[in-house]
């Protein structure tokens, strides 16, 4: 038995056990949940047609920014983070809501929107 049990201890030797405790205000984890919160919030009370000054200047500067021109339109992409997939610190665009923008004026949210013109 206690070569079973000397076994079994030297193959949990390298487990680590880790929880995510509760986040506190002030906690920069805290604040980009509640940052990525208001973004959806933000996203979701954008009306069709908003012009693109006034989504950046309610919703702020976006994590990442796309511009393009096609067919005589112009393009312009912002990401603003909305969830947390990576518990790395950094922002990167599969975390992020995209906001499409065509000649200035909101074409659409999300992922789909991004699919219909590109």
């Amino acid at each position: 038995m206690t070569g079973l049990a000397g076994l079994m201890a030297i193959s949990l030797s390298g487990c680590i056990v880790v929880s995510e405790r509760g986040w506190s205000e002030g906690e920069a984890q805290y604040d980009h949940q509640q940052v990525e919160r208001d973004n959806r919030q933000m996203i979701s009370n954008l009306t069709m047609n908003a012009r693109l000054d006034d989504v950046r200047t309610r919703m702020g500067t976006p994590d990442f920014n796309e511009r393009w021109s096609e067919n005589g339109d112009d393009y312009q992409v912002l990401f603003y983070r909305t969830q947390r997939l990576h518990a790395d610190g950094l922002t990167t665009k599969d975390e992020c809501t995209p906001i499409v923008f065509v000649n200035g004026e909101l074409a659409g949210t999300g992922q789909v929107a991004l699919d219909k013109v590109m």
